[in-house]
């Protein structure tokens, strides 16, 4: 890990780059494989799974035999784990319901909201080097208590063309419609444009690598919405004195081990603190079973010395972090402070994989400094907010000369005379 002591604040730019996915180099690549599923529905994805997932399949659709097989071959702890988290997830978003109310803005004109769930949405869990089955729980449970109608999941099979049980365990329990094994930019098409087997979905939701978010950037032009930009996991810590090296040193390894291109930041006050975390990060890393992965993305990673906690706290809405995890004596006093964040864990004992698995809160967040413009998945990202007015004829008759004469000054004759006609009833 890069050590930087007290920088400038020119130099923070430089300091706070990550590493971006280039998804310009595969627009071409992307496209293709996009049209040939848009063309040749299924054939192409089974294709496509062939080629790429190394698996010849018969069907796209999990059975309901590989469902209950699933639910046999899932530990009964991990069953009663995933059972906790999605409880736990459902309580945090069943408390984002919207409840909107009618308001009179004018005598006789009254508007108001109504949110309604987004129909049809599509969920992608990665392959990779994890069964990321937590991510499942994310998505579907707010979809579900959003009220969507038809909540489809595609996930890359292994090369015996299965998908992995506590996937299909945690997709049944948080409410999936169905489940199809489809993986990379083949899942995406089929999810954005339809096929045979994979119903067409109006937005996108889940993380993949560079290939599945350029697929998303392109389907997202014209044929379907997507959740937001995606690029590799973050995670900041702000620390003082008061904290524990250990504590820290965890928090930046349970970071380092999602990725090589993942990013781990400590910005921190005390000097002592932060040679202690480099030798806490050594002595655990050698411990860990996934070390030569977290080693590489340690490269990636930072340990930067600051002045005082006002210059940490600037530092950090800077960076605008996936994860802010803030390990200070008075925490709940800098959490009022942060502004540009996806999530954002408080005290010596919430550590980032908390709002991982099961603390309820989504894992699901922006990356990338996106954090100063985008919120995380929640509740609202499986909903849509219709809004309604009704006017009578005193409204009218109030409001109707403001709407003439704004229509007069925009030189829309036509708008004017909708008001117009109404006034000489």
């Amino acid at each position: 890990m890069k050590t930087i002591y007290y920088p400038e604040r020119s130099e923070w730019d430089s300091l706070f780059r990550r590493n971006t996915m280039n998804t310009e180099a595969l627009r071409e690549t992307v496209r293709d494989v996009l049209e040939r599923v848009r063309t040749e529905g299924d054939r192409a994805v089974l294709e496509l799974e062939e080629r790429f997932d190394k698996v010849r399949l018969d069907t796209l659709c999990v059975s309901e035999e590989e469902f209950a097989e699933a639910e046999t071959l899932v530990s009964p702890a991990l069953k009663e784990a995933i059972v906790t988290a999605y409880r736990n997830i459902s309580t945090f978003h069943a408390a984002q319901r919207f409840e909107g109310r009618k308001v009179e803005t004018t005598p006789g004109v009254c508007c108001w909201q109504k949110a309604v769930a987004i129909e049809k949405v599509g969920l992608y869990i990665p392959g990779g080097t994890a069964p990321l089955f937590s991510t499942v729980l994310m998505l579907a449970t707010p979809a579900r208590i959003a009220g969507c109608r038809e909540i489809v999941l595609c996930t890359p099979p292994n090369r015996e063309g299965r998908i992995p049980p506590a996937i299909l365990f945690a997709a049944r329990t948080a409410g999936v419609s169905r489940v199809f094994k489809a993986g990379g930019v083949q899942a995406i098409g089929a999810m954005a444009y339809g096929t045979e087997s994979v119903p067409k979905v109006y937005k996108i939701f889940g993380p993949g690598n560079q290939y599945v978010t350029a697929a998303k950037q392109q389907v997202s032009l014209c044929d379907v919405a997507i959740d937001m930009p995606a690029g590799p996991s973050e995670v900041c810590v702000l620390a003082d004195e008061t904290a524990r090296p250990a504590f820290v040193a965890a928090d930046l390894l349970s970071q380092a081990e999602h990725g090589a291109d993942s990013q781990a930041l400590l910005i921190t006050t005390s000097r002592t603190l932060l040679e202690a975390t480099i030798q806490e990060v050594e002595r655990q890393l050698a411990l860990l079973p996934r070390r030569e992965l977290a080693a590489r993305s340690l490269e990636n990673s930072r340990l930067v010395l600051v002045k005082d906690l006002d210059t940490a706290v600037e530092m950090t809405n800077e960076y605008a972090p996936e994860h802010l995890i803030v390990e200070t004596e008075d925490y709940l006093t800098v959490a009022e402070r942060v502004v540009n964040a996806g999530s954002v864990f408080l005290g010596a004992y919430a550590p980032e994989s908390a709002g991982d698995y099961a603390s309820g809160t989504n894992h699901t967040l922006p990356t990338n400094g996106y954090a100063k413009a985008y919120s995380g998945v929640s509740l609202d990202s499986f909903i849509r907010k219709i809004t309604f007015q009704e006017i009578t004829r005193e409204g009218i008759r109030r409001l109707g000369p403001v709407i003439q004469e704004m229509a007069a000054g925009e030189q829309l004759d036509a708008h004017k005379n909708a008001v117009t006609v109404r006034m000489n009833d």
